[in-house]
């Protein structure tokens, strides 16, 4: 992560180790939790981050850190809940904050960590709506994100910015601008100075090429992503906005470009090396490598395992809904499903029995 980025830069979390030392890392470790969550976003919205009246006349090196912690917070109530649109307000009022604040009496150092810390606020409200799957609105955050990183001159949050730009492309089917979006990542300082960066962007790479039917690109563009990762020093921190990223979730995009150009047996054992490796806390990637899993053996046609397999998705995630992003994944399961066995009774008895989880929000 680029030292530039705050006066006191975010908290970093380990790189994610090889799969033998995933499983002990738990991401609350590093990050603050929300104390009780069902109501934190909507306090955040309901209340000013700073009360008028006690606003000091001079913006510093607190007023960063406060907003820094206030950014950790709503990561972490998004890594608990998923997106929504109480997270985007929130997140939406936290930049508004920053951008005031810039406007007062400080440094230009301060000034730069203030806008930063808006592209971070607005980055946060772009993907709060992507993970809810609630798009529409998603592409004017990033656009603004991206003009305030530029504004910071934070090359950390414009290559966040183009990997979420990838995510929302691919989540609208738009592929040549999905792997436009993650070219413009691979570009960046921070892919230039971190081979873990270079492996989410070429990874990013693959799963639009893959999408656009340029499967030989798609595998290079995954090599390239496998080779960056070999690279990379796992003991280095990386920021809070990449925690996710590591051999556990290449994995799990492996599966996504090999079931993609068609090699389904490949596309299977990705899942089950990211499932290996896969920390225990990080439940919504584990039902969202499972639906990847239930897909690359339903595509095999397996479809009595791959129905089973799917239904571990609502046991994994008993007692929490089911995120946007997560339910087309399920829809995407259902229709091939049907497609593939359009008379068989057992898919008829997985709509039934699952309709009414998976729907829900």
């Amino acid at each position: 992560m680029e030292l530039s980025r705050c006066l006191f830069p975010a908290p970093l979390v380990p790189a994610p180790l090889v799969p033998a030392s995933l499983a002990s890392l738990d991401p609350s470790v590093h990050r603050r939790r929300f104390v009780g969550a069902a109501t934190g976003t909507a306090a955040a919205v309901a209340v000013p981050l700073v009360s008028a009246g006690s606003r000091p006349s001079h913006v510093g090196t607190s007023d960063v850190i406060r907003l820094r912690d206030h950014v950790e917070n709503l990561v972490d109530l998004d890594a608990e809940r998923g997106g929504h649109t109480a997270l985007e307000r929130a997140a939406l009022a936290g930049a508004s904050e920053a951008l005031g604040l810039q406007k007062r009496s400080t440094t230009q150092r301060v000034r730069q960590r203030l806008f930063a810390l808006a592209s971070d606020f607005t980055a946060t409200a772009a993907w709060s709506l992507i993970d809810a799957g609630l798009l529409d609105n998603s592409g004017r955050h990033l656009d603004r994100a991206l003009t305030l990183a530029g504004m910071a001159q934070d090359p950390e949050m414009t290559m966040q910015v183009w990997n979420l730009r990838a995510m929302l492309a691919r989540q609208r089917a738009e592929y040549a601008e999905a792997v436009a979006a993650a070219q413009a990542a691979q570009a960046t300082t921070a892919v230039r100075r971190s081979p873990m960066h270079a492996s989410l962007a070429h990874a990013r790479t693959a799963i639009g090429l893959a999408h656009s039917g340029e499967h030989r690109a798609a595998l290079r563009s995954l090599d390239r992503a496998e080779d960056a990762m070999g690279k990379a020093d796992m003991s280095v921190p990386l920021p809070i906005w990449m925690a996710f990223y590591g051999p556990a979730e290449l994995h799990s995009i492996t599966a996504i470009v090999r079931d993609v150009v068609g090699h389904p047996a490949e596309a299977e054992a990705a899942p089950y090396r990211a499932l290996a490796s896969l920390p225990e806390a990080y439940r919504r990637n584990r039902a969202n490598t499972t639906v990847r899993l239930a897909l690359a053996q339903l595509h095999q046609g397996d479809v009595e395992q791959a129905v089973a397999t799917s239904g571990d998705v609502f046991d994994i995630m008993a007692g929490d809904s089911i995120p946007g992003r997560m339910r087309q994944a399920l829809g995407s399961f259902q229709r091939d499903l049907i497609t593939l066995a359009p008379s068989a009774h057992i898919a008829h008895e997985w709509i039934d029995r699952y309709r009414t989880e998976w729907g829900t929000p």
